[in-house]
């Protein structure tokens, strides 16, 4: 039986239109649905009272504001990190870039329970050390500045990330004629790789941007209880108030949260337009600078920065854990474990969490696993002309803010199936799908790079020698990017488990994620249960970035994010 489409195509023709298929029904469909419905809704006259509603414009106000400071914040604080640790003689640079990218692997509400509980009047920990301010002072961090610094917090890894990638594919050799021509430490840091650094800042800043303006955790737990709504807060509030309008609205507010994300990223194409970066020679092997004597207090600095946006807040979320109740202060005497009982032994609703994370997770990352293994397979060695469109469509749905992208797929089944007339709206078959559009591009990227390491001789010696596309698959490919599919299987995992924006949208009675437990238990004034099960999920973030950590040495260059 034939599986090519001719003797020379070691592809069987069945791969291009399964391709197709997955990314038409996970990217193109929704997205398209989304776009229709907010073009008739405009053309009909529907958006003009929404574009005149006072709250929507406050709300684009707030977005626009917290999103602009915290991308300085994460500029200024990833910056640094990525300067520090990939010029400088810092020891310890392994785990300092391992701890400071825990903030953007924890969920977004987590690092805002944590805070509060490291903060105001009501925190545990402060009042164990005799910190805390008077009774009735206001939480700081009910505000447009604190939702702007823990953006800043949760988005400087990204920042760090982006830089750290232009920093080492620095020229070696320019540096050292930099050197060999008399200019010191300082004016080469100034003159030569600062300028030449400029794309990943930008790149880095337009990322943390787009993530902030998309960000549902944060400013829920932070701007709801003191009325101070972003875009994403208003499309849930309107989606918890459902009226018959509010599909429309929804969609136009989508598509504002879609352009401000677009305009981020233009004013990042625009600072580079007409510099040509492009550098000439060895790179690869960073400059190092030596402090001398401004290597201990840089150290200091660095643990001190990891001190404070890390181990304080996780420490306050442990001690508000252990609390009987919120503001009760934590002593040997008052410390107790009922929480902890509480999540794990007696609620209902936390027990269908665990069980639906893991479960949607586990079934995102499997799924994906094998989705991304013939979509990568198919992108790396296929050459037609679609490829560049396949792979960009892949990527869009990850790109685009989880409210979006929920938006999308509820416009998209809220009516049942067409031929088939079932419903999946108001089911977990919904958050899943959701998942696989939302995490395709986490899962292909590892997997691209696995198969583009291979040397294509080797399969198409099996192929000549009448081997199959299954054998070939079954024999050659899979066990050769088995790590990377492996480490595509654990980042997805951990990213699906630790959502919140997109199920927040989707989820019913019955479906709720642990993302939605964690802020409907706060949201009910469980602070310590919400802290308890924060906690639960932190352990877990940390024990499979510790297992990536691990498998790191056996995959592809790039896959671990927080490793060069």
């Amino acid at each position: 039986m034939k599986q090519s489409a001719n003797p020379g195509n070691s592809q069987p023709r069945w791969l291009f239109p399964f391709v197709v298929t997955v990314v038409f029904v996970l990217s193109a469909l929704p997205l398209g649905r989304l776009a229709a419905t907010g073009i008739a809704s405009a053309l009909t006259g529907g958006a003009r009272q929404l574009l005149t509603d006072p709250a929507l414009w406050e709300a684009v106000y707030n977005t626009l504001t917290t999103s602009f400071f915290g991308m300085i914040a994460a500029v200024i604080l990833g910056g640094g990190f990525a300067l520090l640790l990939t010029l400088f003689d810092i020891r310890g640079k392994t785990a300092l870039g391992f701890l400071f990218m825990l903030p953007t692997m924890i969920p977004p509400q987590v690092t805002a329970l944590s805070w509060i509980g490291m903060t105001g009047p009501s925190s545990a920990l402060l009042k164990a050390v005799g910190l805390a301010p008077p009774l009735g002072s206001p939480q700081p961090l009910y505000s447009l500045g604190g939702i702007a610094l823990l953006y800043g917090v949760q988005n400087a890894p990204l920042v760090y990330l982006s830089l750290r990638a232009g920093l080492l594919a620095l020229p070696r050799d320019g540096v050292e004629a930099a050197r060999l021509a008399g200019a010191s430490s300082l004016q080469v840091l100034k003159d030569v790789i600062l300028p030449l650094s400029l794309p990943g800042f930008a790149a880095g800043a337009a990322i943390a941007f787009v993530s902030c303006v998309g960000n549902f955790g944060i400013p829920a737990i932070l701007g709801i209880p003191a009325s101070i709504y972003t875009l994403p807060t208003l499309i849930y509030a309107k989606f918890a108030a459902f009226g018959s309008g509010t599909f429309a609205e929804i969609s136009i507010l989508s598509a504002l949260i879609a352009l401000l994300s677009i305009v981020g990223l233009v004013v990042e194409a625009r600072v580079l337009r007409g510099r040509d970066y492009r550098v000439i020679g060895l790179s690869g092997q960073v400059a190092v600078f030596r402090l001398g004597i401004w290597r201990l207090p840089a150290q200091l600095l660095l643990w001190l920065t990891i001190l404070v946006i890390l181990v304080m807040p996780l420490t306050a979320l442990v001690a508000s854990s252990l609390a009987p109740a919120y503001g009760v202060p934590l002593t040997p005497s008052t410390v107790t474990v009922k929480a902890y009982e509480e999540i794990l032994f007696r609620q209902s609703v936390t027990r269908t969490a665990f069980t639906n994370s893991i479960g949607l997770s586990l079934a995102t990352a499997f799924g994906l696993l094998v989705v991304a293994v013939l979509v990568g397979y198919f992108l790396v060695r296929s050459k037609s002309r679609v490829t560049g469109l396949i792979s960009a469509l892949a990527e869009i749905p990850y790109a685009l803010p989880g409210v979006v992208l929920a938006v999308a797929f509820i416009l998209l089944f809220a009516a049942p199936i067409p031929f088939i007339g079932v419903s999946i709206y108001g089911t977990i078959w919904i958050i899943l799908i959701a998942y696989l559009s939302s995490f395709l591009a986490v899962s292909l990227k590892p997997v691209v790079s696995a198969f583009r390491q291979l040397d294509p001789s080797l399969e198409e010696a099996a192929r000549l020698s009448g081997a199959g596309f299954g054998q070939r698959l079954t024999d050659i490919l899979v066990p050769l990017v088995a790590p990377a599919a492996g480490a595509s299987v654990i980042l997805v995992f951990l990213i699906a488990c630790n959502e919140l924006t997109i199920s927040a949208l989707l989820w019913s009675a019955g479906t709720q994620t642990l993302g939605v437990a964690i802020y409907n238990l706060d949201d009910s004034g469980s602070f310590n249960l919400a802290s308890a099960l924060s906690v639960l999920v932190v352990i877990m973030v940390i024990a499979l970035m510790l297992l990536l950590e691990l498998m790191a040495k056996r995959l592809p260059k790039g896959v671990v994010p927080w490793r060069s």
